[in-house]
């Protein structure tokens, strides 16, 4: 756990979102083998918990003919409050990753762990959570988490102008309230809208004393009683 705070520090506690060079580095140069490139990749495109990626079985992931499904079924029993069953349809990225890993997959589940890739459990999300911590150290991003995935996925829907209430069916949080404590404003959102103030300008630029290019001072200024 102390490696996992130190990847947070100065951020209150929260995993930082991600650039999309930093995500470029870590799939094409930190993860080095299938499985870790599937996992982490279920963890961004489905912005699910690294507990919810580690568990999934594999035939909520591959047909019986070993194809891809739609979408990949995020059971109720392995979600943090357990209070729903998630259904999350596959973007085309995560599909090249999951065609890729397909032979790799376990007989039962997806993501099989313990010594010698032990058929008969999952790997823990601890060891996940290590391997990534080793990774982001070794490529010097700092910040980061397993959380990292969650947040960065559903800060980016929310930037695209998803709205909220379809964010919050996918990420599977109870409230709107939770949700938003998960998205980040960024300095060049702030800035953007600040910038769409100008619309409130006058049409006129400003003059030298501060008044409206065209304005007549003398018509502005009350007369004094001859």
């Amino acid at each position: 756990m102390r490696g996992i705070a130190a990847m947070k520090v100065n951020r209150h506690g929260k995993a930082k979102i991600l650039t999309p060079e930093e995500i470029r580095l870590l799939f094409n140069r930190g993860l080095t083998n299938l499985r870790d490139r599937a996992l982490f990749a279920v963890c961004l495109f489905c912005a699910v918990r690294i507990n919810e990626a580690c568990t999934l079985h594999t035939k909520d992931v591959y047909d019986r003919r070993r194809r891809v499904r739609e979408a990949l079924t995020f059971r109720k029993c392995n979600t943090k409050r357990k209070l729903s069953t998630r259904t999350i349809p596959v973007a085309d990225e995560l599909r090249r990753y999951l065609e890729a890993y397909r032979k790799e997959a376990g007989p039962n589940w997806l993501f099989p762990g313990g010594p010698y890739r032990n058929w008969d459990r999952p790997i823990c999300p601890d060891s996940a959570s290590r391997i990534l911590r080793e990774t982001m150290e070794a490529l010097d991003i700092q910040g980061s988490s397993t959380q990292s995935f969650r947040r960065t996925a559903l800060t980016l829907m929310s930037d695209r102008g998803v709205p909220l209430r379809v964010i919050q069916e996918i990420s599977g949080h109870r409230s709107l309230q939770q949700l938003q404590e998960y998205l980040e404003v960024t300095p060049e959102q702030v800035r953007g809208a600040v910038h769409n103030l100008s619309l409130l300008s006058p049409v006129a630029p400003l003059d030298g004393s501060g008044a409206a290019a065209g304005d007549d001072i003398g018509q502005m200024t009350p007369t004094r009683p001859g």
